[in-house]
């Protein structure tokens, strides 16, 4: 197995769906290059003018809400809602696709979007059935939030038709952010979320599981509208980070945390992160991130840094160590909360864990896995 570097950040090419181009270069990187010849005036008046063509039809439609925007209360979504609202002068609807197990961070942080001045309708989605199909993605996939990932992109979609909606306003592209392009399309367009790894990988019917007395009814919040059901319905989607300049990750969390954002608080370490304002909500995502790790060779830590040498914050040299430091950190505390949600021991999580190590990237040394590969330097086993 050989696994590459991008010359310029440190974004590996085991990412799924990553582009490098002829000078081993990823495609985030190029568009981050791009950003300087965008022609930005433009972008700013299509996006103000599907405002005013959703502020016209929702009116038309004696519609009170003109535009709807998935939120979890985090950095991204507080600077989309607070952008839609003052900047284009729209009225959002946010959907909260609530996590089964919501930390307190979680709740205090979607109280203060609401009570920034927003109407919020929180959908919880059956707990019983979430976490049987948390434990079927674990067992069958390595990935604790798989399923729970399709709920959460579905909830704006499925609201926007109920509500008969006409505009969806989403975050960031990855396909631009984190140079996964090569499945996704790399616009403006928000139905490409459908195109996603984590999306695309599997049918929702594949978690339909009668021995576990999970049925087709019961997914019911986690399948997306098709394309097709959305446009008849007069129904755009778009991602706000394609039109607006400013958008990256230290700037929305600035701009959130001014506004009353809380982030966590503890050891980073534990985290496997260096920056605070990510994945606030819920605790599952910090060990899958790790299992990620061990899957891939990169962690959250990697896309941190990788967003901060883009934005000129840190030289690739100086990433390194944020890399070494952080990457694939999960700690103790989020492995027993873990092992408590899904109902197995630690012994039973480590036996899953260690079936989707990549045994090309890791070796066991002293009973723990340790990368055979250096961080930034290009890897052949």
């Amino acid at each position: 197995m050989k696994m590459r570097y991008c010359k310029r950040c440190l974004q590996p090419d085991t990412r799924p769906g990553i582009i490098f181009d002829d000078e081993q270069i990823c495609f985030a990187c190029r568009y981050e290059e791009s950003k300087a010849t965008i022609n930005w005036e433009e972008r700013q008046a299509e996006l103000k003018s599907f405002a005013e063509e959703a502020k016209a039809e929702a009116k038309k439609r004696g519609n009170t809400y003109d535009c709807i925007i998935g939120v979890s209360g985090g950095k991204d979504s507080t600077f989309q809602a607070v952008y839609a609202k003052e900047r284009l002068g729209l009225n959002p609807l946010l959907i909260n696709c609530m996590p089964d197990e919501i930390t307190e961070i979680g709740r205090k942080n979607i109280e203060n979007l609401n009570n920034l001045g927003f109407d919020i309708i929180s959908i919880r989605p059956n707990p019983i059935v979430a976490k049987k199909l948390a434990r079927k993605s674990f067992f069958e996939r390595g990935n604790i939030i798989a399923a729970s990932e399709y709920c959460l992109w579905a909830s704006a979609y499925i609201m926007a038709v109920k509500f008969n909606i006409p505009l969806i306003i989403q975050g960031e592209n990855a396909a631009l952010t984190l140079g996964a392009a090569k499945n996704q399309e790399a616009t403006g367009n928000a139905f490409s979320v459908m195109q996603l790894e984590t999306i695309r990988g599997a049918s929702v019917d594949s978690f339909v599981d009668l021995s576990n007395n999970i049925t087709e009814k019961d997914l019911f919040l986690y399948k997306i509208p098709t394309v097709e059901e959305m446009q008849a319905k007069g129904i755009r989607a778009i991602f706000l980070q394609y039109y607006v300049r400013e958008w990256s990750q230290v700037t929305n969390a600035d701009f959130a945390v001014a506004r009353g954002l809380t982030g966590r608080s503890g050891n980073l370490h534990d985290l496997g992160r260096y920056r605070r304002y990510t994945a606030l909500d819920c605790d599952l995502q910090i060990p899958n991130q790790m299992i990620k790790y061990l899957k891939f060779g990169f962690g959250y830590a990697t896309d941190e840094i990788c967003y901060d040498i883009r934005e000129g914050r840190f030289s690739r040299e100086d990433g390194k160590w944020y890399v070494n430091e952080y990457d694939g950190g999960c700690g103790e505390q989020y492995i027993e909360k873990t092992c408590k949600y899904l109902g197995i021991t630690k012994e039973e999580f480590w036996e899953v864990v260690d079936k989707y190590v990549n045994r090309d990237l890791f070796e066991k040394i002293d009973g723990k896995w340790t990368p055979k590969f250096t961080v930034g330097e290009d890897y052949e086993s």
